[in-house]
């Protein structure tokens, strides 16, 4: 009952192993892989996984434009036509994102801000859960989420400071940890901070892989679970059925 909330099954150092990838999820015990793209392009392809693989379910996202030179995918598209796109193929995928701003890479912000709530209003209008990137943007995201009035959200990896924790907890969003929480302190720190209700696992596979040794994928999302288990005082068990709850409640 395993569920790796966002990850990018897309990349090339995954798809090209891709049925070794979903064996080893299947062993470790997943039930449910969201894999994201971030732009036209690789929506597309996210897509063709999702109908390939049973347990992979898709979410299609725009990354910030300004931000994908150092990520994947043309830079320029029609943020239009690519929602349009969704509307029409709506029954396809159960979630959007990844979605939100980059100010880390990307430098315009009234252009970030402006594709942002756009993206918001067409996930309102299809009831879709939101899964949110935040990089050093986090006060304007939640600014923005707040200000859509939109509660089905994840925030994504999120490294805001304590008090925009508490803000958006108390907005009632969820958060996403990733599997480099076995060594990072700030998601410890959330993970004591956030009731169970309000959390998901990730692994933004390829990235952010738990072990120094070995590239992510969605397999190691256990690791997740077990350091929320350990944090909490719960047993493996009752973090799993308590996120599993989460996703039915927000995805499904």
């Amino acid at each position: 009952m395993f569920v790796d909330v966002h990850c990018h099954l897309d990349f090339e150092s995954i798809i090209e192993r891709l049925d070794e990838v979903i064996a080893n999820a299947k062993k470790a015990g997943l039930k449910t892989i969201v894999t994201s793209g971030i732009t036209p392009e690789t929506n597309r392809k996210v897509l063709e996984i999702s109908e390939k693989y049973d347990i992979v379910k898709a979410s299609l996202g725009l990354y910030p434009m300004d931000a994908l030179t150092r990520e994947e995918g043309k830079t320029d598209f029609d943020v239009d036509e690519e929602l349009k796109f969704w509307q029409k193929n709506k029954d396809k995928f159960i979630s959007i994102g990844e979605i939100g701003l980059d100010y880390k890479n990307g430098k315009d912000k009234a252009m970030q801000k402006t594709v942002f709530e756009k993206i918001l209003e067409t996930a309102k209008k299809l009831k879709k859960p939101v899964i949110i990137h935040s990089r050093k943007a986090e006060e304007d995201a939640i600014d923005i989420l707040e200000s859509s009035g939109y509660k089905k959200v994840i925030m994504h990896c999120f490294s805001g400071k304590k008090n925009l924790v508490k803000r958006a907890y108390d907005l009632g969003y969820y958060f996403s940890i990733p599997t480099n929480v076995v060594r990072l302190q700030q998601f410890q720190e959330m993970v004591k901070e956030v009731d169970i209700n309000h959390l998901f696992c990730e692994t933004d596979a390829p990235f952010l892989s738990p072990f120094k040794d070995k590239r992510n994928e969605p397999a190691f999302v256990v690791e997740s679970y077990k350091k929320i288990a350990e944090i909490k005082n719960i047993t493996l068990e009752e973090t799993q059925k308590n996120i599993w709850m989460n996703f039915q409640k927000l995805f499904l």
